[in-house]
């Protein structure tokens, strides 16, 4: 039997690891209301409109949240059976220091070997949410602590990479276009990177507005994936918020 995730547990963490922000939405939409009481007529209306949208884009992204981490199949990991990979020999998991799909990738694929390596570095990696995940919820067993620059893994060696809602938060495109080198160096002749992310579109924007900010657009991926050496085989939508790229090295044919 497999991993179950409880119900509603995507959206709880998302409150509970940005509460921050949750709270500073409603402080602010709290004084915007008490602000406008003191006037009369448009300036009045104005304010209250104000209040409407700072409420409404924060249950938005909240609802968004609930659909995409608990309602759309993202942690059921089909997507990748509609990606064709299959993965019988060695296969990696690279987290930002917060990891649910270990567990789900070992059901998945229960006769590959899998490598977790963890690249958080609090200096460089500064989001706070990051900090409460990982007080929350403990590393998956045999998790190595590894830096971006340096993975301990063989040359030519893993037959698929998964790198899952990380990638990220290495907001230093040098960084990350030396880690996916990293990874390139890592990854046998015929073997796949999944990197999966939320981008910085127009469905995204929709759904968490300012919140934006955190994503990388399309053509930031495509430019670290090019100065990497590698070459996008394929791209999935598994949601309108969520999409995926299926990456191989350079001059290795899909």
């Amino acid at each position: 039997m497999g991993s179950v995730r409880p119900p509603f547990i995507g959206a709880w963490n998302v409150i509970r690891f940005n509460w921050h922000l949750y709270a500073f939405s409603g402080a602010l939409a709290l004084a915007v209301y008490l602000t406008s009481m003191k006037f009369e007529g448009a300036l009045r209306t104005t304010g209250y409109g104000l209040c409407f949208i700072i409420l409404a884009t924060t249950v938005v992204s909240l609802v968004v949240s609930f659909y995409v981490y608990d309602l759309s199949g993202l942690y059921r990991l089909n997507w990748l059976d509609d990606l064709g990979v299959e993965a019988n020999g060695t296969i990696v998991n690279v987290n930002a220091g917060f990891d649910e799909t270990s567990i789900l990738l070992s059901e998945k694929y229960p006769k590959a070997s899998l490598l977790v390596f963890d690249f958080y570095d609090s200096d460089k990696h500064t989001e706070v949410s990051i900090e409460r995940a990982r007080r929350a919820y403990p590393p998956y067993p045999g998790t190595r602590q590894t830096s971006t620059s340096r993975l301990p893994l063989q040359d030519a060696s893993a037959d698929c990479i998964f790198v899952i809602l990380a990638a990220h938060e290495i907001r230093d495109d040098n960084e990350r276009i030396s880690f996916f080198r990293e990874l390139r160096r890592g990854l046998a002749p015929t073997g796949r990177i999944v990197v999966t992310e939320h981008l910085r579109d127009l469905p995204n924007l929709l759904a968490y507005s300012i919140g934006i900010l955190h994503f990388l657009p399309g053509s930031s991926w495509h430019k670290t994936f090019g100065g990497a050496g590698l070459t996008i085989s394929k791209t999935l939508k598994i949601n309108p918020f969520i999409t995926t790229y299926l990456l191989r090295e350079n001059g290795i044919t899909p």
